[in-house]
């Protein structure tokens, strides 16, 4: 008996043994997985770009190596730091304004059916509208300014918000909605503890296409209105190209992308994975 009990122990040491190793291993090849197709795929479009550089499509002044566009971001890290940092400032702010009158507008089009039948179609209408149609309206209200920038930002981004809210809670099943009422969920009870925790997942894809929009409303107003007082990426970008130097011009054009990457890929797809496992729609 008293060896049997010592085979068991080594055997279950043994298996805690393999957890310890197997873990770092999972992660690793998840990383891996993630890593390798983002360095391949860069690889390859440098190598395209430096291709379309070696046929002499247009002179190397007009479209620069890929390799001198790198240096010159190496010798411009502080102007591009601090544009990048102003730019995403203010892409915040108007982001988290935006969530704030877009959720509730999603909450209100969802819990009232009247509401909902007399905004549905305008909200996604107001969604259709490109951002920059909105600048010499913002430039009337607010003037050549921060104000007219985030006015658009946040009309830009919030009817996405909105419909994101308002697909997730279309796609709630009802017998999680009759299950709420069998325990005395109702009204404002449901909504809160049920319907939307239900809808997360669907409402956080609304929330990556409201910030598709506003960063892409941002940059737009930032080459529109010149007369700011803090230069972002969308000033400098406009600089660039009045003063002919391209290679600058692409510099910055590739700041904006990696900026793109780095909020979709590490937070927003951070916290998706994070939801999702968390509701049962991918494997832990």
């Amino acid at each position: 008996m008293v060896v049997e009990t010592e085979q068991l122990s080594a055997a279950l040491s043994g298996l805690d043994a393999l957890d310890v190793v197997a873990a770092p291993a999972g992660r690793l090849r998840r990383a891996r997985a993630v890593i390798l197709p983002k360095v391949a795929a860069t690889i390859v479009f440098i190598g395209l770009w430096q291709l379309l550089v070696a046929s002499k499509w247009k002179p190397e002044y007009v479209v620069p190596s890929p390799f001198s566009v790198l240096h010159w971001m190496g010798q411009n890290p502080g102007s591009l730091l601090s544009a990048s940092w102003v730019t995403l400032s203010r892409g915040l702010l108007g982001f988290a304004i935006a969530i704030v009158i877009g959720g509730a507008i999603g909450i209100l089009n969802a819990s009232v059916p009247v509401v909902r039948s007399a905004m549905g179609s305008m909200i996604t209408g107001l969604q259709t509208m490109p951002s920059i149609a909105w600048y010499p309206l913002a430039i009337v209200f607010f003037g050549l300014g921060e104000h007219a920038i985030l006015f658009v930002v946040v009309v830009g981004a919030a009817p996405s918000i909105a419909n994101g809210i308002m697909s997730g809670v279309d796609q709630v099943p009802p017998l999680l909605r009759r299950a709420g009422r069998t325990m005395g969920a109702r009204g404002l009870t449901q909504l809160r503890y049920i319907v939307l925790p239900a809808a997360l997942p669907v409402f956080f894809s609304g929330l990556k296409q409201g910030w598709a929009f506003c960063w892409r409303s941002l940059l737009a107003g930032e080459i529109i209105v010149v007369a700011l007082t803090n230069r972002g990426l969308g000033t400098l970008l406009q600089e660039n190209k009045d003063f002919l130097n391209y290679v600058g011009l692409y510099g910055v054009m590739v700041t904006i992308f990696v900026l793109g990457v780095i909020v979709d890929g590490v937070l927003f797809g951070t916290f998706d994975q994070l939801i999702r496992r968390r509701w049962g729609l991918v494997e832990a």
